[in-house]
């Protein structure tokens, strides 16, 4: 029988990562994107011929395009697991607009460049998947962390609109939704945190202090606590191999939780969320 091929992008650590090693334990063939040599000579020592790397960055279309031919040519494509993202934080009153515009063009457009990319292979498969690791923050905002949610909320948009055209030709589109998961971008995250309060003008940084400590604090949290990223790695798998998936699945207590005050009034949803100090 000839192995299933499966594409994870943001293969170098966590989420990805994790995904990769479930999907080669049952057996499947693996297109695992990552930026580095580092990161592609270890997936090769790791796994062997069971995965073949992508060198693809999601702001770079040309790299996008010369690898979903790649992927195209080898076969059907099963499935595919838009992982790849970051975070930026920072109050949006000061957030420089060219970072923004980065955390968008990564956590959005170029998930809708790798889907447009990978969808000639993914037509060729029967059943096909495409399953997006979005946040629960998109459904639920608070202070600081604004590109990032944006960014999250925008991705919700773009995976329901997505299922809804895909739906005819039987690809089926599924959003996962984890909360806190220990991986690097919480301390990748707290290590932006630190630079942006030190870019701020002074008074912004006296006005936004505490909200940044909490922020910082909250990394750490996350970064403790978070659930394993084999964990989740277990859930975006479900979602790309069983027969009638779920259109969402959230991934954690604190998910959950979130999800609950996501469904409150907006004025008690609001008050819950709004800044102290």
């Amino acid at each position: 029988m000839t192995r299933l091929s499966y594409v994870v992008t943001g293969a170098s650590s966590g989420i990805g990562r994790a995904c990769v090693t479930e999907l080669v334990r049952r057996g499947a063939h693996v297109w695992a994107s990552v930026r580095t040599d580092a990161d592609e000579t270890e997936l090769a020592r790791v796994h062997g011929d069971a995965v073949s790397v992508l060198r693809m960055d999601l702001r770079d279309e040309a790299s996008i395009a010369e690898c979903g031919e790649k992927v195209a040519a080898a076969g059907p494509l099963q499935g595919l697991v838009n992982n790849a993202g970051m975070a930026r934080p920072g109050p949006l009153e000061h957030v420089p607009l060219e970072v923004f515009r980065q955390q968008l063009e990564v956590n959005v457009t170029g998930q809708l460049a790798v889907t447009q990319a990978m969808l000639p292979a993914l037509r060729a498969a029967t059943r096909a998947r495409v399953v997006t690791v979005g946040s629960i923050g998109g459904r639920i905002a608070g202070p600081m962390v604004g590109p990032y949610h944006t960014s999250k909320f925008a991705l919700v948009g773009l995976t329901d609109t997505l299922r809804a055209e895909l739906a005819p030709s039987g690809i089926g589109v599924v959003l996962v939704e984890p909360g806190a998961v220990a991986t690097a971008i919480w301390p990748r995250a707290r290590a932006a945190a630190e630079e942006v309060r030190a870019s701020l003008p002074d008074a912004a940084r006296e006005r936004y202090a505490a909200q940044l400590e909490e922020a910082e604090r909250s990394a750490d949290r996350s970064a403790r606590s978070g659930v394993p990223p084999e964990q989740a790695a277990l859930v975006v798998v479900r979602a790309l191999t069983t027969r009638r998936p779920a259109p969402r699945y959230l991934v954690g207590w604190d998910a959950r939780f979130a999800a609950v005050l996501a469904n409150l009034p907006f004025r008690l949803r609001y008050r819950l969320t709004a800044a102290k100090q």
